[in-house]
């Protein structure tokens, strides 16, 4: 089995990106530093993966910064054009050193969900609020929910198939962990021929309320959780949860 997004870093974007709108959310982010007064200058994406997020705010002028424990997707990042503006550093989320402070942190797109233990979060968000949050500043991410994870994910399998790449998505759900155990099959048709690779991912199902608890033990004070791509308090069916945090 390989490490989390190593092989699959040079086929993210050809499969996510018909899942995910990257600009949608970039308008999202911006609307809800308008909705809290913020302008930041500076913006510290973690878990930024290929910079899909990290590269169209760069583009709206802020400061950015990526940080991923990939190697491969940083080094993907870089090679698309604005990536050579950007400071990417490859680290462990849970084990953040920056050269300063920033005014906004971000990790979209289930980047918490891959830290599978409470403490281990909480660690991290009492370093970002201590450490490197600008007084005034603001945490934002997102979740994949404990209802996706369980329910929609849960038990179930998954098959692509495009033109030139085939996969299968195997879940298992532990409930007593409240984990998800991910196994992704590729085959990638390359020069007339199919390349196999194999990806184990495996993410916490956090609730809500945990969530919130772990926020509030972590020094933030101002918190707000909404359903996806929007200001309306998050459903029992969401499948995604964001969160603010000041």
């Amino acid at each position: 089995m390989h490490n989390c997004y190593a092989d699959f870093a040079a086929y993210y974007d050809r499969l996510i990106r018909q899942d995910i709108n990257y600009e949608q959310w970039a308008d999202y982010i911006e609307n809800l530093f308008a909705r809290y007064g913020l302008n930041p200058d500076l913006v510290c994406d973690l878990a930024c993966g290929t910079g899909n997020i990290t590269l169209p705010l760069s583009r709206r002028g802020y400061d950015m910064i990526g940080v991923d424990r990939s190697a491969e997707m940083l080094a993907a990042a870089r090679e698309k054009p604005g990536g050579e503006r950007i400071l990417f550093l490859n680290q462990d989320m849970t084990h953040l050193d920056l050269y300063g402070t920033a005014d906004a942190f971000l990790c979209m797109i289930d980047g918490f969900n891959y830290i599978l233990q409470p403490q281990a979060l909480l660690r991290m968000l009492r370093r970002i609020k201590s450490c490197f949050l600008n007084p005034g500043g603001i945490l934002i991410f997102d979740v994949s929910s404990q209802y996706k994870l369980s329910t929609i994910l849960g038990n179930n399998t998954f098959i692509y198939d495009t033109d030139a790449i085939f996969y299968t998505w195997e879940n298992h759900y532990i409930q007593s962990k409240h984990l998800c155990d991910m196994e992704l099959n590729f085959f990638i048709k390359e020069h007339g021929r199919y390349k196999r690779f194999r990806e184990r991912h495996l993410q916490r199902a956090y609730s809500a309320a945990e969530l919130a608890g772990l926020l509030r033990k972590a020094g933030f004070s101002k918190i707000e959780a909404f359903g996806e791509l929007s200001f309306a308090p998050p459903a029992e069916n969401s499948s995604r949860i964001v969160f603010t945090a000041r």
